[in-house]
C-alpha cells in the first residue's frame, strides 16, 4: 500500500467538541491497543480485513470487561451473545465485509488457538467478535476474497500510527454517499484529577449525501446541490469500536456506548431501517483472569462521574466517521458509477 500524509478533520481546521486528543487521536491512544489492516484492491475485489489488538496480551485468560451495543440491527456479527452474556472479551477483534464473517472468524480461531497451544492452554471454545458492512456495491463480495494470509496480515502488522480510509475491513465501503472506510479518533478526558483517554474506531457505510453534516455545516447539501447522483435512501451499517484505560464495568461500557449514536446523529445519520449500528466497547483497566480464585477486585468509576465520558464517546464518534471519509481516495461502484472522495469538496 502507497505510504502516503493522509489529512485528517484537524488538517482541515476542523475542531470537533471541547475536550483535548490524544498523542494520536487514535484508538490507539489507549495503552496497548494495536490495529492491523490486510487491503485487497484487485478487478473484482475490492476488500479486507481490519484487526483491533486489545493488548499485547493473550486475552483469553486475561479478559477485559466489555459490551456491545445495538441501536439497529440490520447485521450479521458474530460474538456478541456471549459479550452480553459475560460482560468480557477474550479475543481480537475483526472488522470486515459481511459474506467474509465466516471465514475471518475460522482465520481467527486458528489465531487464537495458536497462540493459546503455545502458553500451553488447552481450548475447546472461544467467543471471537467479527463484525461487519456490506461493501457490495463497489466489491464483489460473493468471491468471499479474504483468506485466512490477510487475516494473519492484519494481525502480523498490527501497530499504534495506523492507516484509516479505504484500507482493510474499510475498503469497499461508502459512507453518505461518498467514500467510506477505517476512521479513528481519541479524547482525554480528567475525572477526579486522573486522566484517561477514550478511542474510537469506524468502519462507516451508511448514510445518504444530502445528510451529511461537518461540525454543524450542511456540506451533504452543498455538494448534492451541485447535481451529484447518490442513492438517498440510509442503509448500509456503521461498526463502532470504544476502547478506553477508564475503569468501567460492562454495564458502564454498554452505557457508553449508547452515547455512539449521539456523534452519528451530529454526521448527519437518522439510523434509517437499512442501516446496522453496532457498537463494541471494551476496558483496559482492568482484567478477568483465570487463576482458580473465587473472588477478583476491580476499580470502577462511580456513574456519577461517568457524563466525561459519555462526552469523550460523543466527539470522538463524529470525528472518527470524518477521518474515515477525509482518509478515503476515489473509486468506482461495480456498474461503473464514481465514488468519490470528500477531500474533493472541503473548498466548497
Amino acid at each position: 500500500m502507497e505510504d502516503k500524509i493522509q489529512k485528517r478533520a484537524t488538517d482541515y481546521n476542523i475542531e470537533i467538541g471541547n475536550f483535548p486528543r490524544g498523542k494520536l487521536n487514535k484508538i490507539t491512544d489507549v495503552g496497548g491497543v494495536r490495529v492491523g489492516h490486510s487491503t485487497i484492491k484487485e478487478v473484482e475485489n475490492y476488500t479486507g480485513v481490519t484487526v483491533i489488538l486489545p493488548s499485547s496480551e493473550n486475552l483469553f485468560p486475561n479478559k477485559m470487561p466489555a459490551a456491545s451495543y445495538v441501536l439497529n440491527g440490520f447485521g450479521k456479527s458474530a460474538g456478541l451473545i456471549q459479550i452480553d452474556e459475560l460482560g468480557t472479551l477474550e479475543a481480537p477483534i475483526a472488522l470486515t465485509a459481511t459474506l467474509n464473517v465466516g471465514k475471518v472468524l475460522d482465520s481467527m480461531i486458528d489465531y487464537v488457538l495458536g497462540i493459546c497451544e503455545n502458553d500451553g492452554i488447552s481450548v475447546r471454545s472461544v467467543n471471537i467478535p467479527v463484525l461487519e458492512c456490506n461493501d457490495g456495491i463497489i466489491s464483489h463480495i460473493q468471491n468471499r476474497a479474504v483468506q485466512k494470509e490477510h487475516v494473519f496480515e492484519a494481525i502480523r502488522t498490527a501497530c499504534e500510527d495506523f492507516k484509516e480510509g479505504d484500507v482493510g475491513g474499510g475498503t469497499g465501503m461508502m459512507c453518505h454517499g461518498l467514500k467510506g472506510g477505517i476512521g479513528s479518533a481519541s479524547r482525554i478526558v480528567n475525572i477526579a484529577g486522573e486522566d484517561f483517554t477514550v478511542g474510537i474506531l469506524v468502519q462507516t457505510n451508511y448514510g445518504a449525501l444530502a445528510d451529511l453534516r461537518m461540525d454543524g455545516d450542511k456540506i451533504g447539501q452543498r455538494i448534492a446541490s451541485g447535481g451529484m447522483k447518490t442513492d438517498e435512501s440510509e442503509k448500509g451499517s456503521v461498526i463502532v469500536i470504544l476502547a478506553t484505560d477508564a475503569p468501567l464495568s460492562s454495564r458502564q461500557l454498554r452505557r457508553t456506548l449508547k452515547r455512539v449514536g449521539v456523534g452519528l446523529a451530529r454526521d448527519g445519520s437518522y439510523t434509517g431501517h437499512g442501516s446496522g449500528e453496532v457498537f463494541l466497547g471494551f476496558s483496559t483497566a482492568n482484567r478477568i483472569r483465570d487463576d482458580g480464585q473465587a473472588f477478583h477486585t476491580v476499580r470502577e468509576i462511580k456513574d456519577d462521574y461517568l457524563n466525561p465520558i459519555f462526552r469523550a464517546t460523543a466527539e470522538a464518534t463524529e470525528e472518527a466517521v470524518l477521518n474515515s471519509m477525509l482518509c478515503a481516495d476515489p473509486a468506482k461502484a461495480i456498474d461503473g458509477t464514481p465514488i468519490r472522495s470528500l477531500r474533493e469538496y472541503m473548498a466548497l
